[in-house]
């Protein structure tokens, strides 16, 4: 039977946002369907309109998920039962625009958003644009601590490593991001349309990423 000894490696980074994804949210409800989708449209188009303003490019605005259902309400009925009736459709629309993590830029959006007659809600998320160098480091990191693992235990059992026979990884796909935005956005929203300072200084923390990679060696 063949020796071997398996080890898991880890790799640990820390990466700095350069990239901000914007995720905004759309909801609405109409007795009618048709009249449910057009309201959607129409609030799409205005928060279209706020970033083309911004010299954003219409399509640059990405739809994550759209929904529409049926939307019911609870009341009490004669005999005192609670029960539920139809009153129409509800529409929710979620969507997002990446832009480079830019405060002047951010700042300028978030004022537009907070004016825009589509009362959408929004929050911030800070990301990474080219993870796959990230993930690279990663790697190699994962596998170079798997190696020094392997060492120090071969060392200590008296025995030698040989060649390795396998290595199992599985890089599971991963939103990179962090949200340090909180109540800054309903600050913004709670000012009247007089406000015009733009002015928004954030500066995220960089983002831990970590993965690990399963190597097994033969012993000899």
């Amino acid at each position: 039977m063949e020796r071997t000894i398996r080890v898991t490696g880890k790799g640990k980074i820390s990466v700095k946002p350069d990239t901000i994804r914007l995720l905004i949210e759309l909801e609405g409800s109409a007795k009618d369907y048709d009249e449910t989708m057009h309201m959607s449209t129409k609030q799409t188009e205005i928060v279209k309109d706020c970033f083309e303003k911004l010299e954003f490019q219409r399509s640059d605005v990405k739809t994550m998920s759209f929904n529409v259902d049926t939307d019911y309400e609870s009341y009490q009925a004669k005999d005192k039962s609670r029960k539920r009736r139809f009153v129409g459709y509800k529409y929710r629309h979620t969507m997002k625009i990446e832009f480079p993590a830019d405060n002047v830029t951010l700042g300028k959006v978030l004022h537009s958003l907070t004016h825009c007659e589509a009362h959408p809600e929004f929050r911030i998320v800070y990301t990474v644009k080219n993870m796959e160098a990230a993930r690279t480091l990663l790697l190699k990191q994962a596998v170079t601590d798997s190696k020094n693992k392997a060492k120090i235990l071969s060392e200590a059992a008296e025995v030698k490593l040989g060649d390795i026979i396998s290595i199992d990884y599985s890089w599971e796909k991963r939103d990179v991001a962090s949200a340090p935005v909180g109540r800054f956005i309903e600050i913004m929203a709670l000012k009247d349309d007089t406000f015009d300072d733009c002015t928004v200084d954030i500066e995220p923390e960089d983002i831990d990423v970590s993965d690990t990679v399963t190597v097994v060696w033969k012993i000899i």
